[in-house]
């Protein structure tokens, strides 16, 4: 709603056209004249008085949230919460489809439901499209959740980690259960991964664990002296995703969230 103040500011206040409007605010001027269209079939004027908040001017211009206008009223999920539920563990649309199909009987089925958000999600702030030449770059990480593994000797059940590596062009993916996630079993996972792909790759993008990295730094961080040297052995080099930044792995991130 900032930005719809500034454009009618600018517009009422300032007196600049549409098209300086849309120069100064960031937009196209039709984005300029429709706000200036919804402001004025609000019956509002300029300045906006102090009682009316962002939610409530959000309303007057666009209506209330949640439900869609004309002949479709069917209760309609806050999309940027979906979005907020699916990046935590083990939540799917499916998982949150039923949780709003539940509290709303007659709402969309599960295939629009899923192309209302994908349609949503396209409208989001665009990222940097990554681009991996084959054989550049291997992504490794450990898979959050550990798996039951049964000695068969024993029958004594323990709690396997799961070392996965992934193919920056490709996607092809290697997965090595180990009993820790300690230097020897994550060495140990680099070794194996190599084997079954057949080589090396030029460089190694692991996360910041502690294995891995001493000290996480977006410029120098301090990698793991053997970790290092396994790394020179095999020629290749290690570039740690940034701290905060999981789309530097987000290969290896879907891998280990699947």
């Amino acid at each position: 709603m900032r930005q719809v103040r500034e454009i009618v500011r600018l517009s009422l206040e300032a007196g600049l056209s549409t098209r300086v409007v849309g120069e100064r605010v960031g937009v196209g001027p039709t984005t300029v004249r429709d706000t200036l269209k919804r402001f004025a079939r609000a019956g509002l004027t300029w300045p906006v008085p102090e009682a009316i908040s962002n939610t409530e001017l959000e309303q007057l211009l666009y209506g209330v949230p949640g439900v869609k206008p004309g002949r479709r009223k069917v209760a309609e999920p806050d999309w940027s919460i979906v979005a907020r539920e699916l990046k935590r563990k083990h939540v799917t649309l499916q998982v949150l489809w039923d949780e709003y199909i539940a509290e709303h009987p007659d709402g969309y089925r599960y295939s629009r439901f899923c192309d209302l958000f994908r349609n949503w999600e396209g409208r989001l702030p665009l990222v940097m499209r990554q681009h991996h030449g084959g054989g550049e770059k291997l992504f490794v990480d450990y898979a959050g959740d550990t798996v039951p593994v049964v000695d068969r000797k024993t029958g004594e059940v323990r709690d396997a980690h799961i070392f996965v590596a992934v193919m920056g062009a490709s996607s092809l993916s290697f997965a090595l259960a180990t009993w820790t996630e300690q230097l020897g079993d994550w060495i140990a996972g680099h070794n194996a991964a190599y084997s079954f792909f057949g080589g090396a790759t030029q460089l190694l993008v692991p996360d910041n664990a502690k294995v891995a990295v001493i000290k996480a730094c977006l410029y120098d961080p301090m990698v793991n002296r053997s970790y290092s040297d396994m790394a020179q052995h095999y020629g290749t080099a290690i570039l740690p995703a940034r701290p905060r930044r999981p789309r530097d792995k987000a290969i290896a991130s879907y891998c280990t969230s699947s």
